[in-house]
Parts: structure tokens; sequence; C-alpha cells
């Protein structure tokens, strides 16, 4: 059919462990902040399966396909001034991967689950029982990672709408446009 127009090309770019820790993470989070009463055997449960989640995420981070892999956008000072300044005149690239302001995000959000895992964990050691402090830090964490969750998931709709492109589905298939 000459004149048809075809759909753009779609290239790989989340694979399955990258997508399988996102959304692990996602339902995890909102188990355990909204559904799952604190403290519980439930509650711990899914904390220890978002930690083991982020240790495999960690690793892929080393040794996964291009896109998963920390040298890929990891946001060293240079890089992250770079975009901040294209970011600010509008002519940051379109990026496949993360950007430097999104992988700033992301690593910001697995130290915290991280600290989250590791405070949760430290509550059921005899050492810390009943420690207070410790509870709060970890009710702190847990509230830190909602909120930049949710600017997470503000900023990927934003984008989005930026760049014509449905972010969201892309960690979902795996797939975005070219």
């Amino acid at each position: 059919m000459a004149g048809a127009a075809q759909a753009p090309a779609r290239v790989a770019v989340w694979d399955p462990v990258v997508r399988l820790f996102h959304w692990t993470v996602v339902a995890g989070v909102v188990l355990n902040l909204f559904v799952l009463e604190p403290g519980k055997t439930a509650h711990r449960t899914v904390g220890y399966t978002i930690a083991a989640a982020l240790a495999i995420r960690l690793v892929w981070g080393f040794v996964g396909t291009r896109h998963a892999r920390f040298a890929d956008f990891f946001p060293t000072p240079r890089r992250l001034a770079r975009y901040l300044g294209a970011l600010r005149r509008g002519e940051e690239a379109r990026m496949l991967g993360h950007n430097p302001l999104a992988a700033v995000m992301m690593l910001t959000l697995m130290a915290l689950l991280a600290a989250t895992a590791t405070t949760g964990w430290m509550t059921t050691l005899d050492a810390f029982w009943g420690e207070k402090s410790l509870e709060e830090v970890h009710g702190t964490l847990g509230n830190a990672i909602m909120v930049l969750a949710a600017l997470h998931a503000f900023a990927a709709l934003f984008e989005s709408w930026r760049h014509r492109e449905n972010l969201v589905w892309s960690m979902v298939t795996g797939r975005k446009r070219a």
C-alpha cells in the first residue's frame, strides 16, 4: 500500500529482569505502605522479597543488558550538568535508557529501598527489639519512598507527554520507539 503510514520502529530497551524488578518493587511498596499491617509476617515477607529483587538488580546492573548496566546511565557530575544545561535550554536529547535525572531518581530509590529493608530487618533482631527510634526511621524511609515514587511516576507521565512516548507502557513491554 503506497502512502500508508508505517508504525515507528520499536527497539528492546528494558529486559525482563529490569521490568520484573520494577513491577515487583511497585507492587511490594504499594502492599507494604497501604495494604499490609506493619511488622506482621506478610509485611516482612514482602520486604524480604523487595530486598531479594534489589540484590538481583544490583548484580544485573553490572552484568545485564546494555540499558540495565549502571555504566550506561550512571549520573556523573559531568553527565548531569550537561543534561541539566540542555534541559534548561529545551535541547535535551531523547534517550533510550535512563536520562541522568531519572538515573539519580532510580539510584536514590534503590538506596532508600536498601535502607528500608535493612532497618526493617534490624527491628526483628534481639539487639533492637522494641527500639522505637529504629521503627520511626524505618517508617520515615518508607514515606520517603512513597514521596519519591509519586514524583517518579509524575515525571514518567510528564516526560511521556513531552516526548510523545508512553514510558510507562515501555516498562511493561520492554520496547520503545527507535
